[in-house]
This record gives C-alpha cells, sequence and structure tokens, in this order.
C-alpha cells in the first residue's frame, strides 16, 4: 500500500476481553510500547506520547512495557504520557510489564534473574519510574532456568498480597512450566508470540492455558513489521535493530517471507483491508481469550490497526488465509540461536 492510498480505519468502540478467568477486562487490543525506547531504529519520543494518547482515547487500556527496554525509559515514557493524558487515564489504563532481562552499562543482556529478592527489587523501581502505587500485571519476561518458576511466581504473589501488583502473568513459558506456576497461584495471563507465522503455541501451549482459565496477551502479531504490508526487501536497517540479526530478515529468508505477505495481501485486498489489518484480525479470530498487542509507534499505525477490529473473517476468508499462509511455511528463527536457547516455550 503506497503512502496516497487511503488506510480503512475504525469508529467502532473497542470492544474488551478477560485476560483469563482471573485477570482483568481490557481492551480487545493492547498496546506494546516496547519499539518506543528499544529494538528498532530511530524513535521519536513526542510522536510516541501522542500515539499513547490516541491509544488512551481510542479506547485502548492495555499497555504492554518491560523495566528493561531502554533501561527504563520505556516506563519513563509511559509514566509521562500517563500524566499529560485526560483525567482518569490511569485508573483506566492496565500497565503490565516484565522484568527480569539483565543489562550492563554498554548496552549489553546478562542473564535473566527471577530470584524471589530480585523481583521485588525490579517492581520498585519500576513503581517508581511509572510512577504509580501499583502495577496491574507483572511478569517475569523469561524463565529463569536457575530458579524454581514457584518461588518467582510465589514472589509475585506476595506482591500482590501487598498491593504492589494485582495480577501474576507469564511471559515465553512451556506448558510444564505453565501447570507449575498455576498450582502456586493464580494466572491471569501468558504473553507470547502469536502470528500467522508464528503458530508453535498451538500444539501444547494453547490447550494448555485454555484448560486453566488463563489468558494469552500476543505479540510479534506483525512480525516486528515483516507481516505488516510495509516492509520492503531492500530496506536497510541499523545495527541497533533487532531485525538487523533476526533470522526471518535475513537474505533468501527474507525474499520468501515476504512472498507469502505478497500473498496474503491479494487476499486483504479482496476484502478491501491492508495486510496488517487481515493479519491482526486473524489472530483475534482465534478466541475471545486472545489479545493481540499491537506495536505501533505513530499515530497513522496505530489508526491502521484498530481498523481491524472491523474486519469480520468468515470460514471462506480464513481459509484463503491459510492457503496463503500455511502453517510453518515462513523461513528463518523468530529470534537467533542463542536467544532461542533461553525460550522455555521452545522446549
Amino acid at each position: 500500500m503506497t503512502s496516497s492510498e487511503k488506510v480503512p480505519t475504525t469508529s467502532t468502540p473497542v470492544p474488551t476481553r478477560a485476560l483469563g478467568s482471573t485477570g482483568p477486562r481490557v481492551s480487545a487490543l493492547g498496546l506494546g510500547a516496547m519499539g518506543m525506547s528499544a529494538v528498532y531504529e530511530g524513535g521519536d519520543r513526542a510522536e510516541s506520547i501522542a500515539t499513547l494518547h490516541a491509544a488512551l482515547d481510542a479506547g485502548i487500556t492495555l499497555i504492554d512495557t518491560g523495566d528493561f527496554y531502554g533501561m527504563g525509559s520505556n516506563e519513563m515514557l509511559i509514566n509521562e504520557a500517563l500524566r499529560t493524558a485526560p483525567a482518569g487515564a490511569r485508573e483506566r489504563a492496565v500497565i503490565s510489564v516484565k522484568f527480569g532481562g539483565m543489562r550492563d552499562p554498554d548496552n549489553g543482556w546478562g542473564p535473566i534473574d527471577g530470584r524471589p529478592a530480585a523481583v521485588k527489587n525490579f517492581a520498585a523501581y519500576s513503581l517508581q519510574r511509572l510512577g504509580t502505587d501499583h502495577i496491574d500485571v507483572y511478569r517475569i519476561a523469561r524463565v529463569d532456568p536457575a530458579v524454581p518458576i514457584e518461588e518467582t511466581v510465589g514472589a509475585i504473589a506476595e506482591l500482590v498480597q501487598a498491593g504492589h501488583v494485582r495480577h501474576v502473568g507469564l511471559s515465553e513459558a512451556g506448558a510444564d512450566t505453565i501447570r507449575r506456576a498455576a498450582s502456586v497461584t493464580s494466572i491471569a495471563d501468558l504473553q507470547i508470540e502469536y502470528s500467522l507465522i508464528s503458530r508453535g503455541i498451538e500444539d501444547t501451549i494453547l490447550p494448555a492455558v485454555r484448560e486453566l482459565g488463563i489468558g494469552i496477551t500476543a505479540y510479534g502479531v506483525l512480525s516486528r513489521g515483516l507481516i505488516s504490508g510495509h516492509f520492503t526487501p531492500d530496506r536497510e536497517l541499523a545495527a541497533t535493530d533487532f531485525r538487523a540479526i533476526s533470522p526471518r530478515f535475513q537474505g533468501d529468508n527474507l525474499r520468501h517471507n515476504l512472498d507469502l505477505v505478497e500473498s496474503l495481501r491479494k487476499v486483504a485486498e479482496q476484502k478491501g483491508v491492508t495486510v496488517a489489518q487481515i493479519a491482526i484480525a486473524w489472530v483475534l479470530s482465534r478466541g475471545e481469550d486472545i489479545v493481540p498487542l499491537i506495536g505501533a509507534r505513530h499515530r497513522d499505525r496505530l489508526a491502521e490497526s484498530l481498523g481491524a477490529l472491523d474486519v469480520t473473517l468468515d470460514a471462506a476468508d480464513l481459509a484463503a488465509i491459510e492457503r496463503a499462509v500455511p502453517v510453518g511455511a515462513a523461513r528463518g528463527d523468530r529470534y537467533p540461536s542463542a536467544q532461542m536457547a533461553h525460550l522455555d516455550s521452545e522446549r
């Protein structure tokens, strides 16, 4: 789609969905704020805050961040956006925070730390940066292999009892780990990558969370822009952009994956919507217990994503999408091998 083409948006109020049987009710689309402070190239603070304001104004209530995004600067960005938004924004917002990623002064990464004392330390700093008296959903970003998950979620449960956290979440956990965590405390949701080209959760993880009454917040629904319809094969990425090292964005993998996008574009055009909208609508169609996180960093991309709420996919549409992007059709892992090794969900 060229910049001159009209992007269908929505004026429909954003519906809500429950984060599992014990979690809060949130907007059917959430906003992932990571790209506003880290991982991708560039970043415009004023536009990021304007986008957060536009999301809140549109009815998006779920905002996702991590304490290690931009070394805490992402949390401070959200703090500023909420402070400068219309009255009541904090009360309506459901802030989801990931913790545990260790960093160093050279912007490098260390191991995940899920020790109970570390959990409470991370939370104290997040509360300060966010300028709030509670975190709505709190989760470790990756399972710490050196600490039993029961101890990590147990520490979050203590924060819930103390009033500092409202709900316990998980991230990138496998089915066995999810069951162990749920034996200790109520789990609101599992945050995990899920998209047309990342469907690994369908085998064992999705059945497990549904059995336990745990919701899904799906990140990467546009695969970091790969299946947004806007990514081009000749795009140059900054060395600091995660996609510069992501296997799916390399060489023949990228060309093959963008061919899938073009097949999907044909399906989208037949419905009069954009590639991004049909990709988001597909995730929305997978169940009322799934809340896609959109990673919009600009108001125009936010408006486009909101348009997915008006896209209804019937059986013929879903079959056409499956033909365009069959299960397992993408080439390349979703993370480099060293990072894949840290994913409990991939074991």
